[in-house]
Protein backbone atom coordinates (compact mmCIF):
# COMPACT_ATOMS: atom_id res chain seq x y z
CA UNK A 1 0.00 0.00 0.00
CA UNK A 2 1.42 3.50 -1.00
CA UNK A 3 1.58 5.87 1.87
CA UNK A 4 2.91 9.61 2.78
CA UNK A 5 6.15 9.31 1.14
CA UNK A 6 4.99 7.44 -2.10
CA UNK A 7 1.69 9.55 -2.19
CA UNK A 8 3.80 12.82 -1.65
CA UNK A 9 5.80 11.64 -4.83
CA UNK A 10 3.16 10.83 -7.12
CA UNK A 11 2.00 13.94 -6.16
CA UNK A 12 5.14 15.55 -7.05
CA UNK A 13 5.33 13.54 -10.45
CA UNK A 14 1.90 14.06 -11.71
CA UNK A 15 2.29 17.67 -10.61
CA UNK A 16 5.00 18.62 -12.97
CA UNK A 17 3.26 16.86 -15.70
CA UNK A 18 -0.59 17.94 -15.78
CA UNK A 19 -0.61 21.32 -14.41
CA UNK A 20 -1.83 23.14 -17.04
CA UNK A 21 -3.12 20.52 -19.18
CA UNK A 22 -6.68 19.68 -19.62
CA UNK A 23 -8.51 16.62 -18.92
CA UNK A 24 -10.12 15.10 -22.24
CA UNK A 25 -11.60 12.25 -21.27
CA UNK A 26 -11.86 10.32 -18.09
CA UNK A 27 -12.82 6.42 -18.84
CA UNK A 28 -14.32 3.63 -16.43
CA UNK A 29 -12.75 0.65 -15.94
CA UNK A 30 -14.74 -0.59 -13.54
CA UNK A 31 -17.71 1.14 -12.64
CA UNK A 32 -17.46 0.31 -8.78
CA UNK A 33 -14.22 2.68 -8.68
CA UNK A 34 -16.23 5.71 -8.63
CA UNK A 35 -17.78 6.49 -5.30
CA UNK A 36 -19.62 9.46 -6.47
CA UNK A 37 -22.70 10.71 -9.05
CA UNK A 38 -22.51 14.17 -9.10
CA UNK A 39 -20.68 15.94 -10.98
CA UNK A 40 -20.39 13.10 -13.36
CA UNK A 41 -17.16 12.15 -15.44
CA UNK A 42 -18.24 13.98 -18.34
CA UNK A 43 -17.97 17.88 -16.00
CA UNK A 44 -13.87 17.25 -16.59
CA UNK A 45 -13.18 16.90 -20.14
CA UNK A 46 -11.87 19.87 -21.20
CA UNK A 47 -11.31 21.53 -18.06
CA UNK A 48 -7.69 22.69 -16.94
CA UNK A 49 -5.71 20.99 -14.30
CA UNK A 50 -5.36 23.61 -11.53
CA UNK A 51 -3.13 21.51 -8.98
CA UNK A 52 -2.29 18.23 -7.72
CA UNK A 53 -2.75 17.82 -3.85
CA UNK A 54 -2.16 15.35 -1.16
CA UNK A 55 -4.39 15.06 1.83
CA UNK A 56 -2.89 11.97 3.96
CA UNK A 57 -3.05 8.93 1.53
CA UNK A 58 -5.96 10.64 -1.46
CA UNK A 59 -4.52 12.20 -4.41
CA UNK A 60 -6.41 15.34 -5.73
CA UNK A 61 -6.47 16.54 -9.18
CA UNK A 62 -7.94 20.18 -8.50
CA UNK A 63 -9.80 21.25 -12.16
CA UNK A 64 -11.03 24.11 -12.16
CA UNK A 65 -13.26 23.67 -9.13
CA UNK A 66 -14.04 20.47 -9.61
CA UNK A 67 -11.45 17.50 -7.71
CA UNK A 68 -10.79 14.45 -8.79
CA UNK A 69 -9.76 12.51 -5.43
CA UNK A 70 -8.36 9.06 -5.62
CA UNK A 71 -6.70 6.43 -2.53
CA UNK A 72 -5.10 3.46 -3.89
CA UNK A 73 -5.54 1.45 -0.88
CA UNK A 74 -3.42 -1.53 -0.26
CA UNK A 75 -3.49 -3.12 -4.37
CA UNK A 76 -3.99 -0.23 -6.29
CA UNK A 77 -1.08 1.99 -8.33
CA UNK A 78 -0.69 4.39 -10.94
CA UNK A 79 0.43 3.65 -14.00
CA UNK A 80 1.75 7.12 -16.34
CA UNK A 81 2.53 7.04 -20.24
CA UNK A 82 3.58 9.85 -22.32
CA UNK A 83 1.32 8.48 -25.04
CA UNK A 84 -1.61 7.06 -23.90
CA UNK A 85 -3.33 4.17 -26.54
CA UNK A 86 -6.31 5.50 -28.78
CA UNK A 87 -8.39 2.05 -27.79
CA UNK A 88 -11.06 2.58 -25.68
CA UNK A 89 -11.18 1.08 -21.88
CA UNK A 90 -13.68 -2.00 -21.52
CA UNK A 91 -15.26 -2.25 -18.20
CA UNK A 92 -13.72 -5.63 -16.78
CA UNK A 93 -11.60 -6.07 -19.38
CA UNK A 94 -7.94 -5.66 -17.62
CA UNK A 95 -6.87 -4.58 -13.56
CA UNK A 96 -7.63 -0.98 -14.86
CA UNK A 97 -10.20 0.54 -12.71
CA UNK A 98 -10.04 4.40 -14.40
CA UNK A 99 -8.13 6.12 -16.81
CA UNK A 100 -7.72 10.02 -17.54
CA UNK A 101 -6.43 11.33 -20.61
CA UNK A 102 -5.08 14.65 -21.11
CA UNK A 103 -5.02 17.57 -24.17
CA UNK A 104 -0.80 16.56 -24.66
CA UNK A 105 -1.67 12.82 -25.12
CA UNK A 106 -0.19 11.86 -21.64
CA UNK A 107 -2.84 10.02 -18.81
CA UNK A 108 -2.77 7.30 -16.65
CA UNK A 109 -4.25 4.50 -15.25
CA UNK A 110 -5.35 3.50 -12.28
CA UNK A 111 -4.93 -0.39 -11.40
CA UNK A 112 -5.54 -2.87 -8.83
CA UNK A 113 -4.76 -6.19 -8.61
CA UNK A 114 -5.84 -9.29 -6.88
CA UNK A 115 -9.87 -9.86 -5.99
CA UNK A 116 -10.84 -7.46 -2.99
CA UNK A 117 -11.62 -3.92 -4.77
CA UNK A 118 -11.33 -1.42 -2.33
CA UNK A 119 -9.31 1.39 -4.88
CA UNK A 120 -11.67 4.49 -4.46
CA UNK A 121 -12.43 7.73 -6.90
CA UNK A 122 -14.35 10.60 -6.13
CA UNK A 123 -15.57 13.82 -8.26
CA UNK A 124 -16.24 16.58 -5.85
CA UNK A 125 -16.48 20.40 -5.57
CA UNK A 126 -15.15 20.24 -2.32
CA UNK A 127 -12.51 17.58 -1.09
CA UNK A 128 -13.89 17.26 2.10
CA UNK A 129 -16.95 15.97 0.88
CA UNK A 130 -15.03 12.21 0.30
CA UNK A 131 -15.65 10.59 3.72
CA UNK A 132 -12.35 9.75 4.61
CA UNK A 133 -10.84 13.12 4.06
CA UNK A 134 -13.31 14.75 5.95
CA UNK A 135 -11.84 12.60 9.21
CA UNK A 136 -8.40 12.51 8.37
CA UNK A 137 -6.07 13.57 11.82
CA UNK A 138 -3.17 15.91 11.13
CA UNK A 139 -0.77 15.94 9.09
CA UNK A 140 2.73 14.76 10.36
CA UNK A 141 5.23 16.78 8.03
CA UNK A 142 2.62 19.86 8.60
CA UNK A 143 4.70 22.52 10.55
CA UNK A 144 2.28 22.82 13.12
CA UNK A 145 2.40 19.40 14.13
CA UNK A 146 5.36 19.99 16.47
CA UNK A 147 6.22 18.02 19.17
CA UNK A 148 3.46 19.38 22.02
CA UNK A 149 0.84 19.05 19.41
CA UNK A 150 1.90 15.39 18.82
CA UNK A 151 2.09 14.78 22.78
CA UNK A 152 -1.19 16.20 23.19
CA UNK A 153 -2.61 13.64 20.60
CA UNK A 154 -1.28 10.93 22.97
CA UNK A 155 -2.34 11.88 26.12
CA UNK A 156 -4.42 9.61 28.04
CA UNK A 157 -4.88 7.25 24.81
CA UNK A 158 -5.18 3.85 25.88
CA UNK A 159 -4.56 2.18 22.57
CA UNK A 160 -1.54 0.88 21.24
CA UNK A 161 0.88 3.06 19.75
CA UNK A 162 1.37 0.64 16.42
CA UNK A 163 -2.37 0.80 15.92
CA UNK A 164 -2.62 4.71 16.90
CA UNK A 165 -0.20 5.43 14.09
CA UNK A 166 -1.84 3.97 11.50
CA UNK A 167 -4.79 5.52 12.21
CA UNK A 168 -5.75 8.06 9.97
CA UNK A 169 -8.23 9.69 12.23
CA UNK A 170 -5.22 9.75 14.90
CA UNK A 171 -2.55 11.07 12.26
CA UNK A 172 -3.02 11.56 8.40
CA UNK A 173 -0.50 9.03 5.81
CA UNK A 174 1.28 6.41 7.95
CA UNK A 175 0.19 3.03 7.06
CA UNK A 176 1.50 -0.47 8.28
CA UNK A 177 5.53 -0.42 6.76
CA UNK A 178 6.42 3.44 8.14
CA UNK A 179 4.89 2.40 11.28
CA UNK A 180 7.21 -0.39 11.94
CA UNK A 181 9.99 1.53 10.42
CA UNK A 182 9.08 4.42 13.20
CA UNK A 183 8.76 1.96 16.26
CA UNK A 184 11.67 0.24 15.04
CA UNK A 185 13.83 4.06 14.87
CA UNK A 186 12.38 5.46 17.96
CA UNK A 187 13.34 1.59 19.65
CA UNK A 188 9.85 1.41 20.87
CA UNK A 189 7.45 -2.10 21.27
CA UNK A 190 4.53 -2.03 18.77
CA UNK A 191 2.41 -3.04 21.83
CA UNK A 192 3.40 -0.14 24.36
CA UNK A 193 0.35 2.27 25.63
CA UNK A 194 0.60 5.69 24.57
CA UNK A 195 -0.79 6.73 27.45
CA UNK A 196 2.23 5.35 29.11
CA UNK A 197 4.53 7.10 27.04
CA UNK A 198 6.60 9.43 29.42
CA UNK A 199 8.40 12.81 28.30
CA UNK A 200 11.46 10.90 27.22
CA UNK A 201 9.50 8.27 25.00
CA UNK A 202 7.96 10.90 23.18
CA UNK A 203 10.80 12.84 22.18
CA UNK A 204 12.05 9.56 20.99
CA UNK A 205 8.68 8.85 19.00
CA UNK A 206 8.35 11.87 17.37
CA UNK A 207 11.86 11.92 16.16
CA UNK A 208 11.86 9.02 14.51
CA UNK A 209 8.31 9.79 13.16
CA UNK A 210 9.62 12.97 11.60
CA UNK A 211 12.52 11.82 10.50
CA UNK A 212 11.60 8.44 8.91
CA UNK A 213 8.39 10.27 7.04
CA UNK A 214 11.19 13.20 5.95
CA UNK A 215 13.81 10.66 4.68
CA UNK A 216 11.33 8.63 3.25
CA UNK A 217 9.75 11.55 1.09
CA UNK A 218 13.33 12.79 -0.18
CA UNK A 219 14.42 9.28 -1.79
CA UNK A 220 10.78 9.17 -2.91
CA UNK A 221 11.30 12.56 -4.67
CA UNK A 222 11.71 12.88 -8.22
CA UNK A 223 11.43 9.30 -8.85
CA UNK A 224 8.90 7.69 -11.67
CA UNK A 225 5.89 6.14 -10.69
CA UNK A 226 6.92 2.95 -12.12
CA UNK A 227 10.24 2.80 -9.57
CA UNK A 228 8.33 3.51 -6.94
CA UNK A 229 7.16 0.53 -5.39
CA UNK A 230 10.85 -1.17 -5.55
CA UNK A 231 12.43 2.01 -4.32
CA UNK A 232 9.71 1.79 -0.70
CA UNK A 233 11.05 -1.87 -0.39
CA UNK A 234 14.54 -1.19 -0.72
CA UNK A 235 14.51 1.84 1.97
CA UNK A 236 12.48 -0.62 4.75
CA UNK A 237 14.77 -1.24 7.70
CA UNK A 238 12.67 -4.46 8.96
CA UNK A 239 9.28 -3.86 7.69
CA UNK A 240 8.97 -7.44 5.10
CA UNK A 241 12.27 -8.39 6.20
CA UNK A 242 11.24 -11.35 8.52
CA UNK A 243 14.60 -13.61 9.46
CA UNK A 244 17.18 -11.17 8.18
CA UNK A 245 19.30 -9.19 9.87
CA UNK A 246 18.38 -6.03 11.35
CA UNK A 247 20.61 -3.40 10.53
CA UNK A 248 21.63 -1.77 13.70
CA UNK A 249 22.02 -4.43 16.12
CA UNK A 250 22.33 -7.81 14.21
CA UNK A 251 19.69 -9.79 15.66
CA UNK A 252 16.99 -11.50 13.37
CA UNK A 253 13.47 -9.15 12.59
CA UNK A 254 10.95 -11.16 13.94
CA UNK A 255 6.99 -11.15 12.77
CA UNK A 256 3.78 -10.70 14.60
CA UNK A 257 0.77 -12.35 12.32
CA UNK A 258 -2.53 -11.20 12.17
CA UNK A 259 -5.78 -12.32 10.43
CA UNK A 260 -4.85 -10.01 6.88
CA UNK A 261 -1.26 -8.59 8.23
CA UNK A 262 1.74 -8.60 10.31
CA UNK A 263 4.00 -6.55 11.70
CA UNK A 264 7.84 -6.71 11.71
CA UNK A 265 10.36 -5.47 14.50
CA UNK A 266 13.76 -6.15 16.36
CA UNK A 267 13.23 -7.56 19.70
CA UNK A 268 17.23 -6.33 20.80
CA UNK A 269 16.52 -2.67 19.94
CA UNK A 270 12.36 -2.64 20.76
CA UNK A 271 11.20 -5.10 23.18
CA UNK A 272 14.35 -5.69 25.43
CA UNK A 273 15.70 -9.25 23.92
CA UNK A 274 11.92 -10.49 24.43
CA UNK A 275 10.33 -11.83 21.52
CA UNK A 276 6.76 -10.63 21.30
CA UNK A 277 4.04 -13.55 21.16
CA UNK A 278 1.89 -14.07 18.90
CA UNK A 279 -0.46 -11.28 18.54
CA UNK A 280 -3.32 -14.19 17.92
CA UNK A 281 -2.44 -16.00 21.11
CA UNK A 282 -3.74 -12.82 22.73
CA UNK A 283 -0.56 -12.80 24.58
CA UNK A 284 2.18 -9.98 24.84
CA UNK A 285 5.81 -10.16 26.24
CA UNK A 286 6.78 -7.08 26.65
Amino acid sequence: MPELPEVQALVDFLGERVVGLAVTRVELGSFSVLKTFDPPPQALEGVPVDSVSRHGKFVDLDCDGVHLVFHLARAGWLRWSDAMPNTVLRPGKSPIALRVRFSDGSGFDLTEAGTKKRLAAYLVRDPKDVPGIATLGPDPLAEEFTRDAFAALLKGRRSQIKGLLRDQGFIAGIGNAYSDEILHAAKMSPFAMASSLDDEAVDRLYAALRETLTGAVAAASGKPAAELKDAKRAGMRVHGRTGEKCPVCGDVVREVSFADSSLQYCATCQTGGKPLADRRMSRLLK
